[in-house]
Formats: structure tokens, C-alpha cells, sequence
């Protein structure tokens, strides 16, 4: 795995910890600010971060502001201003249409300059379900559903040929129709007739970041790279390495770092006592210490998976500390792929172009 190992950055709010905004001095307007947007994500650029993810849902955030902006919009209005880092929004699967889905998708994958992603959420609680005044879905229903809307965003984007574009002013033709197909999808719940509204998106295929516990053979989303979560570190590694095998594994990992004078633990501290964390055992696994021991630990998850995403706690504090203390360090152990301007996604993960299940073959 030496030097292909990419890391990607959860931008959401002001951090992972419920107390984050307070650490920073921030009010909730100038949290969702579209300034803070653009400056994080620039920050996260200039430090050689190589994604920037983009958490959402249908209820507000459980910490912080009790709103949230759309996440692809969110990634949408920073890809004009950015030329390197991926942009890779978390998009609900159960309670949004997949024909808006995929043509949201494409669009950002064209604002980007074919740096867009997508990690697949799909959770069918009671709450959520009622706040689009539709019934819970869950265990095998859940997956099945998972598993229809990226099929049916996979025959969206393909629908369109990449010769389907012609712009032939003398004939006044903008599309040669016979390369534009309908996706004809018909799954348990709704069929997608399709064709897309948006050419082929640059990439082709977007890359698909899924959760593993959404990823059963036979029955999950057919996902490009498997997020994988655990409550230790430990057992992190353990489960990473448990679930390497043909789809590239990105490990999920919650850090603090000693920064401003100040050691990890006592940071974590005063975060707990201004305002304790609740009801998260489900997150991913957290990390604190100085930047040599994070550093450490992540060489050992890039020796068994394709990259990590870290959470943040406090999220401009602990950017700073992996742009002076963590990055450089992998760098110069050579366990990070380089990060260039205008290199898609698909090719900073190691996959190919794929051809579109329309186009003829040969």
C-alpha cells in the first residue's frame, strides 16, 4: 500500500464533538457561514488533505446548530474555488429520489472538474421516516432499497454515451439520440424509467463510498470503496483488516491532537465538561495524542486499507495540527499518493475509467 493511501476530511459543522463550536469562538449563523465553507475546505486543500466529505441527514445534527445546508450544494459551491481535493457528500439513499440523486450527482461531478463522490446513507429510522411522512424501512428491506438506488444511479449515469454530445450546428443537433438509452429500472419499491437530464458525468461512474454494515454480498449496494467503522482503535484495525479484500476500505477515525500548548487529553476534557457527549457508541473510534502517536497509528491503517477519513473534533484546531505535524510525516514516510491538480477521484483511488453498459462493444 506505500504511497497510495489518500485522506479524506469530515467538514461537518465546527467538529465531532458536541462542545467544538464553543472551543472555536463561533456563533451558529457563522457556523453554516458560506465563508467558513470555502475557507475549510481551502485549508483542508492547502494542507494536502485529498477529500473533503460532507455529513447530512434528515434530522438536524445531533450537536451544534440545529440545521444543517444541503451537502451537495455545500460541495457544489466549494468545487469552483478548489483544483485538487475530492469533494464527496453523504447522500440519502431511502428518502431521495434517485433520479435526483444521480443528476445532482453529475452535476457536481462537472462544477469539480471530476473530483465528486458520494457516500451512500441510508437509514430507516422511525424519526426520519417520519419526516418525510413515509414508514420505517429496516433490516433486509433496508439493504434491498440501499442496493436499488445505486443500481439506479449507476443506468443514469450511463444512460448517456460519452459521444452522445455532438453540438453539430450545421444540423442544429446538440445530441445524437441513438446514444442516449433508457435505464428501464423496475426494483421492489419504484421503477426508473430514465433517460438522465445531464450528459454522462466526467468521471463516467462517480466513485461510491458505502458503510460496510450497508455492504452484503448479494444483497447490498454495489459499492466502489467500503467505509469501515469501529468503537477502538483496536478493534479499528482488526476490522479493517477483516473486510480488505476487492473493494478498496476506507477506516473511519474521530482524532484530537495536543495543539496550542495543550495535550489531547486535556482538550478532551475540557470539551467533555462544557458539554458531554451523548449517545454516540455507534461513531467511529477516537484517537487522541500528539501528532508522532496519530501519526503512527495511521501508518498502520495505511499498511491494510486504502485510506482513512478523520473526524475531527474540534475541526479547524486538529486541521491544523495534521497540516504541521501529521501529513508531513506520512509524506516523507511516502504513504501518501500525491495529491495533483485536476486528478478525478477515480484515478486517486487506483480505478479506471469504466465504459458506459450502453456503448456498443469494440
Amino acid at each position: 500500500m506505500t504511497g497510495r493511501g489518500i485522506i479524506a476530511l469530515e467538514l461537518d459543522g465546527a467538529g465531532t464533538h458536541p462542545a467544538a463550536r464553543r472551543a472555536l469562538g463561533l456563533s451558529a449563523d457563522s457556523v453554516l457561514a458560506p465563508e467558513r465553507i470555502r475557507s475549510t475546505v481551502l485549508a483542508a486543500e492547502s494542507a494536502g488533505i485529498h477529500a473533503a466529505t460532507f455529513d447530512d441527514g434528515r434530522l438536524a445534527p445531533a450537536h451544534g446548530p440545529r440545521g444543517r445546508l444541503d451537502a451537495v450544494q455545500r460541495a457544489a459551491f466549494a468545487a469552483p474555488a478548489t483544483h485538487r481535493i475530492a469533494l464527496v457528500p453523504v447522500v440519502d439513499v431511502v428518502y431521495t429520489e434517485p433520479f435526483h440523486v444521480a443528476t445532482q450527482l453529475a452535476s457536481l461531478d462537472y462544477v469539480s472538474g471530476g473530483r465528486a463522490g458520494w457516500i451512500v446513507s441510508a437509514s430507516g429510522t422511525a424519526e426520519e421516516a417520519a419526516a418525510v411522512g413515509r414508514g420505517p424501512v429496516s433490516g433486509g428491506a433496508l439493504l434491498r432499497e440501499a442496493a436499488d438506488a445505486v443500481q439506479v444511479n449507476r443506468l443514469l449515469w450511463d444512460s448517456w454515451e460519452d459521444g452522445a454530445v455532438i453540438r453539430d450546428v450545421a444540423s442544429g443537433r446538440y445530441l445524437d439520440a441513438g446514444q442516449v438509452h433508457y435505464a428501464d429500472f423496475r426494483g421492489a419499491t419504484y421503477s426508473v424509467k430514465g433517460p438522465s437530464i445531464i450528459p454522462r458525468p466526467l468521471q463516467g461512474q462517480l466513485p461510491v463510498f458505502a458503510p460496510a454494515g450497508l455492504v452484503a454480498p448479494g444483497t447490498g449496494p454495489d459499492a466502489d470503496v467500503v467505509l469501515v467503522s469501529a468503537p477502538t482503535p483496536d478493534l479499528l484495525l482488526a476490522e479493517v483488516t477483516r473486510h480488505s479484500g476487492s473493494a478498496p476500505v476506507v477506516a473511519e477515525l474521530e482524532i484530537v491532537l495536543d495543539a496550542r500548548g495543550r495535550r489531547a487529553a486535556d482538550r478532551l476534557a475540557e470539551l467533555e465538561a462544557w458539554e458531554p457527549r451523548k449517545g454516540d457508541a455507534s461513531g467511529p473510534a477516537r484517537l487522541a495524542g500528539t501528532a508522532e502517536e496519530i501519526t503512527d497509528y495511521l501508518a498502520q491503517l495505511l499498511a491494510v486499507a486504502r485510506g482513512v477519513r478523520l473526524h475531527p473534533a474540534v475541526l479547524e484546531i486538529e486541521l491544523e495540527e495534521l497540516d504541521r505535524g501529521v501529513l508531513p510525516r506520512l509524506r516523507s514516510a511516502g504513504l501518501l499518493a500525491p495529491s495533483a491538480p485536476d486528478t478525478t477521484l477515480r484515478a486517486l483511488l487506483g480505478l479506471g475509467r469504466p465504459a458506459s453498459r450502453f456503448t456498443p462493444a469494440g
